[in-house]
């Protein structure tokens, strides 16, 4: 693979010269041993256990996660409930439910196989339509919603990531080694503050090939420059004590995120950032009513890609060498034309 990228379809990169270093058969194989890797560091690291999940919630319970607050999620109605429900984005609410219903201790929590479809995705190299990732929350008490706090989890996470790609490269002697041992800690002030005239994922790529493993933190509330780094939703990360792991891509020459997280909301951060996101007519739902009156544990959670970890992991181009979801017919095309086999 050469180091020069080059742009033929919307949104899309392709490497020159690339090509796969497992064939077919062995893509699959390499991805559920991956995926098994990952879940069991995972669970290890953090102290979670594995639980079941749903795949769609009634509107009007707010437990779906509105992201940006601007994506439309996939809705249809249930013949004998008589009513719509949605199919979820992320499990980021629920997760918090279920931590209260099931009675898990502080320093203890779940995770799910979370599966989710994102119908206003736009489409490239890294996002589909379908979305796999591993949902995990975990209780904490006050004295724990800290940025340390934050910073030890992340270091978990990356531990079980490196020991993934460990097992992996010894698997199939084709695959490099080329994440970090250690992961760098920015602000996203501090990467304004650095890179004044890059765009925000200009941003991210200059951290991202600088530090090799970076996680930048406090994205959702307004900058110096009175624009946010990135959108979050107001109603479950704690803007000022969350963030994204990102690792440097060598296949892409660009930052993969591989994980957004975070200490979530208390009764005091979710009235603030109602508030400030003009969202205060959410606090009448029965979620966020029960977070206002102190009846939901304090949590820390995050998703993580499984198929952006597999893709980094089996060192892919596309998502979709490691998925199989829907793609634009100029995309397939473009693709095949340049050694990238989409499932």
């Amino acid at each position: 693979m050469g180091d020069f990228l080059f742009m033929s379809v919307k949104n899309l990169m392709l490497p020159e010269h690339y090509f796969s270093k497992l064939d077919i058969m062995e893509t699959e194989i390499a991805i559920k041993l991956a995926k098994d890797t990952f879940e069991r560091e995972l669970a290890r690291a953090l102290t979670l256990t594995r639980v079941s999940a749903p795949l769609f919630v009634r509107p009007e319970t707010g437990l779906n996660d509105d992201l940006n607050g601007v994506e439309r999620p996939v809705q249809f109605d249930i013949l004998d409930l008589g009513a719509d429900v949605q199919i979820v984005h992320s499990l980021a609410k629920w997760k918090r439910m279920a931590l209260g219903r099931y009675g898990f201790a502080p320093q203890t929590g779940l995770y799910t196989d979370m599966n989710a479809i994102r119908r206003d995705e736009e489409l490239d190299n890294l996002h589909s339509v379908y979305v796999d990732q591993w949902d995990w929350e975990k209780v904490i008490t006050r004295e724990q919603r800290t940025m340390e706090t934050v910073e030890d989890a992340v270091r978990s996470i990356m531990g079980a990531l490196c020991k993934t790609q460990n097992v992996l490269a010894d698997a199939f002697t084709a695959l490099e080694r080329f994440l970090p041992e250690q992961i760098s800690f920015v602000t996203s002030q501090q990467l304004e503050d650095e890179y004044p005239e890059l765009t925000p994922k200009e941003r991210e790529n200059a951290a991202a090939q600088k530090y090799g493993a970076v996680f930048v933190s406090q994205i959702g509330g307004k900058l110096r420059s009175g624009k946010p780094h990135d959108g979050r939703a107001p109603d479950y990360d704690d803007w000022s004590l969350n963030g994204d792991i990102l690792i440097w891509y060598p296949v892409l020459g660009r930052a993969l995120e591989i994980s957004s997280m975070g200490i979530r909301v208390d009764a005091a951060a979710l009235k603030r950032q109602l508030e400030t996101a003009g969202c205060m007519q959410r606090a009448g739902l029965p979620f966020h009513r029960m977070l206002l009156e102190d009846r939901l544990p304090l949590t820390m959670g995050g998703g993580i890609g499984q198929s952006r970890i597999c893709m980094a992991l089996l060192q892919k181009a596309h998502i979709g060498e490691v998925q199989a979801s829907v793609w634009p017919d100029d995309m397939h095309d473009a693709c095949a034309a340049s050694g990238i086999h989409l499932l």
